[in-house]
């Protein structure tokens, strides 16, 4: 029985080598189908079913850097699974700048509140000062012109001289 799990472990390790060199072929075979079998980007059906997406794809493929992608797909599948891991990093910079100008708008709008009620109500409290000020200052000016004038009628007045 010791014998039969060496064995068994190799025959399952030959199976997994075979299946895997299979699969490395089949990526290889599949990577270098001749033109005419491989699925056209320069067909009109394609391009007319995807929009503009699928022009932008076509010029993209037909640039020196979609041609290089092409003869390399191990480096096309790393740049692939670059961009898409870096999309979650990427996305929650953009999630707090977003959420930092909205803090900072909403700040700016509770201190701006902040800083008119404060001025209103400074604003009130000197008018109100001023009114009482106005008010004491008319009366003082009222009482002033009411003793002066009664002074001058007292003193220019023709009285007769009693003596």
């Amino acid at each position: 029985m010791a014998k039969e799990e060496p064995q068994s472990i190799s025959r399952d390790l030959q199976e997994l080598q075979k299946k895997l060199s299979l699969l490395i072929d089949s990526f290889q075979n599949n990577s270098k189908l001749p033109q005419h079998s491989r699925i056209s980007l320069d067909s009109d059906d394609g391009v007319s079913r995807l929009g503009s997406a699928g022009s932008k794809v076509v010029a993209f493929m037909k640039s020196p850097v979609g041609q290089y992608l092409d003869s390399h797909p191990f480096l096309a599948f790393t740049l692939l699974v670059f961009i898409v891991m870096s999309a979650v990093p990427v996305g929650f910079f953009l999630l707090i700048v977003v959420l930092t100008t909205l803090a900072a708008l909403l700040g700016v709008i509770i201190l701006e509140g902040l800083v008119i009620s404060v001025g209103g109500f400074s604003l009130l409290c000197i008018l109100c000062g001023l009114g009482f000020v106005s008010l004491a200052m008319s009366g003082m000016m009222i009482a002033s012109y009411v003793v002066v004038s009664s002074l001058i009628s007292c003193w220019f007045s023709p009285r007769s001289h009693e003596i």
